[in-house]
């Protein structure tokens, strides 16, 4: 089964956060990892984004 990886600006697009934000969480704990790509190239498979956005589902 091919995975979908989502590059960060997309990543951005479909959780409404900003880049410093995506980092300063995953920092924390609270946002998913991403995978190393490349020398300089990070991505997030589909699965764990959609599982952040299920736990945040009903947070206001």
């Amino acid at each position: 089964m091919n995975e979908r990886i989502f590059r960060r600006p997309d990543v951005e697009q479909m959780v409404g956060l900003s880049r410093s934000t995506l980092y300063a969480m995953m920092a924390e704990g609270s946002f998913p990892k991403p995978l190393r790509l490349g020398k300089r190239a990070v991505g997030w498979r589909e699965r764990d984004l959609r599982q952040w956005l299920d736990s945040r589902h009903g947070e206001v």
